[in-house]
């Protein structure tokens, strides 16, 4: 009597004599070729299904296509007469399974790819479906199988997922749907450890399928390499934990793609680049691993209730002390989502943790669309000062450079200004000093700081230096000097960029005169005055607006309306799918906010606000409706903007150059001035037949140094 058995919990069957033995093989090939490969090889649908898998078992087209890997060829796990048959190492069949290594722990990665983001049906909408199911089973390192098939959604996929995945309704019709699939890939994984990339996401879609269709849903652990890479990397190294970031971060062989096998295999490369991580901190199994995840304590979980009444709207929200104070201000997509996130240990920055642990209470402002719930939050942390938001604790406190309000104007750096007239904001007042410098430089207004009266003459009073003079004429009368002080302005308002071109032109001169590191400065600062003043102008040209009124797609059909006025939002709405826009948008515009302007930079408007609706407004897809104002939105024709193309490439020359020195071979030319140590070498003392000492033997001040 010999046994059988089918790998990944197939049954086995007992069968005696040879005849029924090779009935049962028999059968056994044509079952699993019906059902699904169940431990190796790639299910992809396309027709019928039955031939292809029967193709892929005997082993036909496997050279041709070189998709079924080494062990893809074990199909049917059947012992040798008399032989035990081999059985997979599982996490729920066996007993301290969790103790088991990581080595030999079988994991299943999956992907989907969906219509949407709606696992459920809610307001009124249905639940979005699966498209797309991509798997790949590992132990080891080791490839043992792969799982991939199209699944007919029965409904048309949106254009925007079709743009995305490059998945279209006419590649899915003719696929199984999810009922004939899901049994099949439950079979696949069964038994193993399930891992995603954003779990959550994915094992929602699995478990709403499974309750669709009536299949019990199992329960089966589960991995999430969003969370895991969350505990590994810090966010100086990872900023964004994205699939595609973390690929290009490993430089992994399989690159996403959008496409659900694609995206298994990329998961499969970070898994492994994760667990060799965390293998250096004594991780070696997976109890350990699941230990070394985020713990949350219970009091943070029942916090959860916090975010219960929340919609699943774009928004701001707010998390409040014990004494109803601000502790923390963030925007979201989803207000829901993002809150319930800081319940589950998503976040592990300690500050976060701190501020869960004192939060009371989560309020919350249901915005439109997310550049309303950007600029509220600007707005909340500029009135509130939350503590535990960065932004607070290091605020962006600017600096300007106004032209001094005298017979002698002059640069001057200030925190407030009292005028529109401006160039900045500046981070450092370095960094506005350099720029006063070098458009005195070029514009011939004075640097000397001494207050002149209007009857007096620049020049007696003004200290002459050898290095860096005054660019201001001597003898000059305040008529005299007024031509100087009409450049300055005129190249802040945009009106004449002539002092940018002799900028350039010195550059070139220095250059053509071999003077490359005196050029290489000036280009540098040139560089920094044409980007500041380009910036200021952009945004000067939109506080300068009464009204704007403009719209963007929402991708669903509909338009997201805003309303700016002197640069900043006053209105914000949406006509969704199927709504005429125009009499939203003048309903918005009935009930705008009315602003009015100060005597600031920008109106009194944050720069940060202002410069977030510029970046929307020049944003693919979005349209001007409507202006006020004699000439729209618009720059004047001789600002900084002709000379932002020459700044790009000369920074660019910068970096490259810059690379160039830090790539080369030689250590001595990563920096411009090589210590002593670098060119001599270190202090030591030769003896013969032994190698250079460090210190001097005894600490000898006369000893013969090497």
């Amino acid at each position: 009597m010999t046994t059988g058995s089918v790998d990944s919990g197939g049954t086995a069957a007992a069968c005696s004599g040879p005849l029924l033995c090779a009935i049962w093989h028999v059968l056994s090939v044509f079952l699993v070729g019906l059902a699904v490969t169940l431990t190796a090889g790639t299910d992809n649908f396309s027709g019928s299904p039955f031939p292809a898998r029967m193709a892929r078992l005997l082993g036909r087209d496997a050279t041709r296509r070189g998709r079924i890997r080494a062990l893809s060829v074990r199909l049917l796990n059947v012992a040798a007469m008399g032989a035990p048959a081999a059985e997979q190492l599982s996490l729920p069949d066996i007993d301290g399974a969790t103790d088991i290594s990581l080595r030999d722990t079988t994991f299943v990665v999956v992907d989907l790819e969906t219509t949407g983001g709606r696992m459920t049906a809610r307001d009124g909408k249905a639940a979005d479906a699966i498209t797309e199911i991509g798997a790949v089973k590992v132990r080891g390192g080791v490839v043992l199988g792969e799982f991939a098939t199209l699944v007919d959604p029965q409904r048309n996929i949106p254009p925007q997922i079709v743009q995305l995945t490059g998945i279209t309704t006419a590649m899915v019709c003719n696929a199984p749907t999810i009922a004939a699939v899901l049994p099949m890939f439950l079979e696949f994984a069964r038994g193993a450890v399930l891992v995603a990339h954003n779990a959550r996401f994915d094992t929602g879609f699995l478990r709403a399928a499974a309750d669709q269709c009536g299949i019990n849903w199992s329960r089966p652990q589960v991995l999430c390499t969003v969370q895991l890479a969350r505990r590994v990397l810090s966010r100086d190294e990872a900023p964004s934990v994205r699939l595609a970031a973390l690929a290009r971060l490993f430089a992994v062989a399989s690159e996403p793609t959008h496409r659900a096998l694609d995206d298994a295999r990329a998961t499969v490369e970070v898994l492994h680049a994760l667990i060799e991580r965390v293998g250096n901190q004594g991780v070696h199994s997976y109890a350990e691993l699941r230990s070394y995840l985020p713990d949350v304590s219970q009091a943070q979980r029942r916090k959860r209730v916090l975010a219960e009444g929340l919609p699943r709207r774009p928004g701001v929200y707010l998390f409040r002390g014990p004494g109803g104070e601000v502790l923390y201000v963030g925007t979201a997509v989803n207000l829901r989502r993002r809150v319930s996130q800081y319940f589950n240990g998503s976040d592990q920055r300690s500050r976060i943790k701190e501020m869960v642990t004192l939060a009371g209470t989560v309020d919350h402002v249901e915005c439109a669309h997310a550049l309303e719930a950007g600029v509220r939050e600007l707005r909340m942390l500029s009135a509130h000062a939350p503590p535990y938001n960065r932004r607070s604790r290091f605020p962006h406190r600017w600096w300007w450079l106004v032209l001094s309000d005298e017979a002698f104007p002059r640069f001057s750096v200030v925190r407030t200004p009292r005028q529109n007239r401006t160039v900045g904001p500046f981070r450092s007042r370095t960094d506005a000093a350099d720029t006063a410098d070098l458009l005195a430089r070029f514009t011939g207004v004075r640097t000397c700081t001494k207050r002149l009266a209007r009857s007096a003459l620049h020049g007696p009073a003004c200290p002459q230096h050898e290095v860096s003079p005054c660019p201001g004429a001597r003898d000059m009368t305040a008529a005299q000097y007024a031509p100087a002080a009409a450049r300055a302005a005129a190249l802040i308002d945009g009106l004449d960029n002539s002092a940018l071109a002799a900028a350039a032109q010195r550059i070139t001169d220095l250059a053509e005169r071999q003077r490359y590191e005196s050029a290489a400065r000036l280009r540098d600062h040139t560089v920094a005055a044409v980007e500041v003043l380009w910036r200021g102008q952009r945004l000067r040209a939109l506080a300068a607006l009464p009204e704007l009124v403009a719209a963007a797609p929402d991708g669903d059909g509909g338009w997201q309306l805003v309303v700016v006025r002197y640069g900043q939002l006053a209105a914000a709405g949406i006509a969704r799918r199927g709504v005429p826009p125009m009499p939203v948008v003048d309903a918005i515009r009935a009930g705008a906010q009315v602003i009015l302007p100060q005597p600031a930079p920008l109106g009194g408007a944050l720069v940060e606000e202002t410069a977030l609706i510029a970046r929307w407004l020049v944003a693919p897809g979005v349209r001007i409706v409507d202006t006020t104002g004699d000439e729209g939105w618009c720059t004047p024709l001789r600002s900084a903007g002709p000379w932002a193309e020459w700044a790009a490439s000369a920074r660019s020359a910068r970096v490259a150059a810059e690379q160039a020195v830090t790539s080369h071979d030689s250590e001595l030319l990563t920096e411009p001035h090589p210590s002593r140590e670098q060119l001599f070498g270190r202090t030591a003392v030769d003896r013969v037949d032994s190698t250079a000492e460090p210190v001097l033997p005894r600490r000898q001040p006369l000893g013969a140094a090497g």
